[in-house]
């Protein structure tokens, strides 16, 4: 298991570095990583952001802060990381003692479909784009690594399923759970 310390639009001084690798290094000994742990030190409009990704097994924890000061926002994001590896290790805690209760069988109602609305002028733009790989994993765990990530759905390959499968967080504060099927 390797530091980086990259800097986008900033140069990182040597002290930096320092600081960021020894912040990193606590919160390691209490949790070990399966691969490079990855911090990266980017300036945005006067903004000093911190980025942290640790890959875990099975999971990715990552975490931003954002701040006028550099060193405050690696301490921010070195706590959010804490946290998140805190809450995890709980989660897993409970797991090996408690197994997880099943998803309902009865997934949430569909949607009545919408009608489809008349095409106007503006076209639709696609301002990012992602590509990730996919681990198989159960609903339960894809919805710990959505929690730990705090997003609002999570995409997985679910090997019950057979296929690609989407968990999310409904308004009432449940999970739904989405198994494309194609017709």
């Amino acid at each position: 298991m390797a530091i980086i310390v990259k800097g986008r639009n900033t140069v990182v001084s040597p002290a930096v570095k320092a600081y960021v690798e020894k912040k990193i290094d606590k919160v390691t000994r209490q949790f070990k990583a399966v691969g490079d742990i990855t911090a990266v030190l980017k300036v945005e409009n006067g903004n000093h952001i911190a980025e942290i990704t640790v890959p875990a097994k099975g999971i990715l924890l990552r975490a931003q802060e954002s701040t006028k000061d550099m060193y405050s926002s690696i301490d921010l994001v070195i706590e959010k990381i804490e946290r998140q590896v805190h809450k995890y290790k709980t989660k897993l805690m409970k797991r090996k003692y408690n197994n997880f209760r099943e998803l309902p069988a009865e997934a949430a109602p569909a949607a009545e479909p919408v009608p489809a609305q008349a095409e106007t002028e503006e076209e639709f733009r696609i301002i990012r784009s992602k590509s990730f790989t996919m681990n198989p994993m159960t609903p339960e765990e894809a919805i710990l690594q959505m929690n730990l990530l705090n997003h609002d759905f999570f995409v997985f390959f679910d090997p019950d399923f057979g296929g690609v499968s989407v968990v999310y967080r409904r308004k009432d504060g449940n999970y739904g759970l989405l198994e494309p099927k194609l017709e």
